[in-house]
């Protein structure tokens, strides 16, 4: 179990994504994660959500600001760098696209910021956050 957050004494069992649960790109990652994750080791939550509130702490106020959070045994991980640790987490062909970690971080960050000011543009926006099904239940926190 891994510390981490805003609140020292939480604790994870589970890798943690937290994404945007507004966000059309955000929730069809989501998706992808889910179906490649066949041994459900991933749980997900909102950025809108408690459980980021708990373990991350307040948020910036312009959701353009914010990034996918990969929070694991290894620590709290963000922007390109929480997509690249996933991708190591899940293995096999995904591990491919893990290695995103050579291209330089100049680069990479820069990159990464474009896509999220206009994730709600180029990808859609809902107005309240996903509800995950019944099946997927267990693997969503709140």
């Amino acid at each position: 179990m891994t510390e981490t957050g805003s609140d020292p004494r939480v604790t994870i069992d589970h890798p943690i994504i937290f994404f945007d649960g507004v966000c059309g790109m955000c929730n069809r990652f989501v998706n992808v994660i889910q179906r490649a994750d066949k041994s459900a080791v991933f749980r997900f939550a909102p950025l809108q959500g408690e459980t980021s509130r708990r373990m991350l702490g307040p948020l910036p106020n312009d959701p353009k600001a914010w990034s996918l959070i990969y929070v694991d045994e290894r620590g709290t991980h963000e922007l390109l760098d929480a997509s690249i640790e996933i991708y190591r987490r899940l293995g096999g062909a995904w591990t491919l696209l893990s290695l995103a970690r050579f291209v330089p971080r100049f680069l990479r960050d820069p990159a990464y910021r474009l896509v999220a000011r206009n994730r709600y543009r180029w990808f859609g926006r809902s107005d309240h956050c996903r509800v995950p099904t019944a099946a997927e239940k267990a693997r969503f926190l709140p």
